[in-house]
């Protein structure tokens, strides 16, 4: 089983920046692929950025250019650079994992607030 930490959130000002953690309690090479999901108020939970485990990323149209996902294998960490945040980026963020080609961990999330 895969347990997965997440951290960084907090209150930032429009253009800010933050940074997400997500600590896996395994091997991260071992991981098949790993997202940063995000579920704002009032609406669906969304996938934001995937990195794989041959490090292809892929990204939201709504955040490329401004947030950026990577990983720190002797960390076992991974992470989500956001910059020139908005206040529609205001939601709880959530780190998922895929292992064993189908099995699935989540994170207990952490909250972003974009707020002037």
């Amino acid at each position: 089983q895969v347990h997965l930490v997440e951290s960084g959130g907090g209150l930032v000002q429009p253009g800010g920046s933050l940074r997400l953690s997500c600590v896996v309690s395994r091997m991260i090479e071992s991981m098949n692929s790993m997202d940063w999901y995000r579920q704002g108020p009032g609406k669906e939970r969304e996938l934001v950025a995937t990195i794989t485990s041959t490090g292809f990323t892929n990204y939201a149209d709504s955040v490329k250019g401004r947030f950026t996902i990577s990983r720190d294998n002797a960390k076992n960490t991974m992470y989500l650079q956001m910059n020139s945040l908005k206040l529609e980026d205001t939601a709880v963020y959530y780190c998922h994992a895929i292992y064993w080609n189908t099995a699935q961990a989540w994170g207990q999330g952490t909250q972003v607030t974009i707020s002037s």
